[in-house]
């Protein structure tokens, strides 16, 4: 088995991330700092260390968990404020996948997983995200023309995937799909044409969705089918 293989089965990160952990000088096999990520290891006589801790591989397990307003996605706050992980109860050493803001709800994944997490979250596998927004305004057809059709964000060309009006009388309640990750993205997009989001649900991630469930349940998964990548 490759070492960067093995640690990513030991849940500490992506083989992606794993690279940069060898790269930086950061893994021991057998006493010795290794350069090397397609090194090949005996995980039953090899003795790895990643920051000087001896690492084992760790049983995979999948969360999707309905996340509730004023919880952070992240494994540690510095402003002490509730995270996503305390909602879940594992002795495993998990982490979200990707994030949320702490006022927008809806489904998130929780993995010990690194390569479902990167191949999930990965921009060229483009899995699609379906959000609830409602709107300080209602959205008007140019907006909504340009908001599909492309704007520009961060200095490249962005848009949402589709924009939908689940209520035909009400134009503030927007749902939109995109397959971007990037930070604040949906808030963003709207910003820049004159709106502000007032509310935020993620509605699905991918194949995963909360429907049928209440803000802060969870549900334990079966290892998930792999993300195929999209067609742009």
């Amino acid at each position: 088995m490759r070492i960067n293989r093995f640690i990513s089965e030991c849940g500490i990160c992506s083989r992606r991330n794993a690279d940069n952990m060898i790269d930086e000088g950061r893994v021991e096999l057998n006493g010795e700092i290794i350069r090397h990520p397609g090194e090949d290891i005996n995980p039953d006589e090899d003795v790895i260390r990643v920051d000087g801790v001896i690492v084992k591989p760790v049983k995979k397990e999948y969360y999707v968990l309905y996340k509730p307003k004023g919880y952070v996605t992240t494994t540690k706050d510095e402003k002490k404020r509730p995270e996503v992980t305390k909602l879940i109860k594992s002795s495993a050493k998990i982490y979200p996948v990707g994030r949320l803001d702490i006022n927008t709800t809806g489904v998130i994944l929780l993995t010990n997983d690194g390569d479902f997490s990167n191949n999930l979250t990965h921009p060229s596998n483009r899995v699609p995200r379906v959000y609830s927004a409602l709107l300080s305004k209602p959205l008007n057809v140019d907006d909504r023309l340009a908001l599909t059709k492309g704007i520009f964000l961060d200095g490249r060309k962005s848009s949402f995937t589709e924009i939908l009006f689940p209520d035909k009388k009400n134009f503030r309640r927007v749902e939109v799909t995109t397959v971007e990750g990037r930070n604040h993205f949906v808030k963003r997009m709207f910003k820049a044409r004159g709106y502000f989001v007032k509310t935020l649900h993620r509605v699905s991630f991918g194949e995963f969705n909360v429907f049928g469930m209440k803000p802060g349940e969870y549900k334990k998964i079966n290892m998930p089918t792999p993300v195929r990548k999209k067609k742009k």
